[in-house]
């Protein structure tokens, strides 16, 4: 093995590494897949990691083997969130790794064509890819959205109002579980009315992603009845991290910004609660209601 200095035979180390990991990855993905196109793009992308990571053995004069770890990790994303999520995570993994390439490049006149490959790898993945799911991404953010606007309004003007986790989740529960129901009626209602194709897939994916949201919502009511007061924040907080994780698989799915939609999304939602707060403390000063 040629006498590199320290810190490139380490950079080396690391994307030899990398690229053997990220050959299991996509051959994995591939592997799973029914499209034969999207199937053979993927295992091209496979072929030429494992040939990166030929290049990097040869000069190394060793082998390496994967980050067995990672390559679980995105089969239980793909699994969980899609391929196309994973991919892009994946693809945003190595696009901090090419900053390497050029200090390499003094040493390695391959990893120029290397560099060159690595940067056709997102343009191939964004003109292949086409999840379904993320076809129907309007009618989550619509059930998304409106879960969340209405019931962190509902469940914070109910404990106010009210003080008793159990009645709080009763009535949230209903409320949640007749708007999800009105609310994927209305989303299959509106697809048929404009003549879109699969408005009941529309329909379901709107009425799934409510029903989800209403559950993670009122979960605080019911498995932790301490205090109302105590299940509103731990239901914040849960908004929070709800609106938080949904933009963030959005944004490295669709390649769309994150911050902007995160805080759009926080203000309405508190700014509903802020509201039902005053809404629920005011009636319950004015009739006289104590629970």
């Amino acid at each position: 093995m040629k006498d590199y200095p320290k810190h490139i035979k380490n950079q080396i180390r690391s994307m030899q590494r990398d690229e053997i990991t990220g050959y299991y990855v996509y051959k994995n993905i591939a592997r799973k897949m029914k499209d034969s196109a999207n199937k053979a793009i993927l295992e091209k992308i496979a072929e030429q990691e494992k040939n990166h990571y030929d290049v990097w053995t040869l000069y190394l004069g060793e082998i390496s083997p994967s980050y067995r770890l990672k390559v679980l990790f995105y089969q239980f994303i793909s699994f969980l969130l899609g391929y196309t999520f994973a991919l892009k995570l994946m693809e945003m993994g190595e696009d901090k790794s090419k900053k390497f390439y050029d200090s390499i490049g003094e040493y390695i006149e391959e990893a120029y064509a290397i560099a060159i490959e690595e940067d056709s790898h997102e343009a191939e993945l964004i003109a292949m890819l086409d999840e379904e799911r993320l076809n129907y991404v309007g009618s989550m953010v619509l059930g998304l959205n409106d879960a969340l606007v209405e019931l962190t309004g509902t469940l914070a003007g109910l404990t106010f109002a009210l003080a008793d986790p159990k009645i709080i989740s009763l009535s949230a529960l209903i409320t949640g579980i007749a708007a999800s129901l009105s609310m994927a009626a209305s989303e299959y209602l509106s697809a048929k009315a404009d003549n879109l194709p699969n408005a009941l897939k529309s329909a379901i994916y709107t009425g799934i992603a409510y029903i989800i949201t209403v559950i993670l919502l009122v979960s605080p009511y019911l498995l932790i009845p301490v205090s109302p007061y105590v299940s509103l924040v731990i239901m914040l907080i849960t908004v929070i991290l709800i609106i938080f994780f949904f933009n963030y698989y959005i944004s490295v799915a669709k390649s769309i910004p994150f911050r902007k939609r995160f805080w759009q999304m926080i203000f309405i939602s508190f700014g509903v609660a802020i509201i039902s707060f005053g809404i629920g403390t005011l009636i319950k000063l004015v009739l006289g209601i104590e629970v």
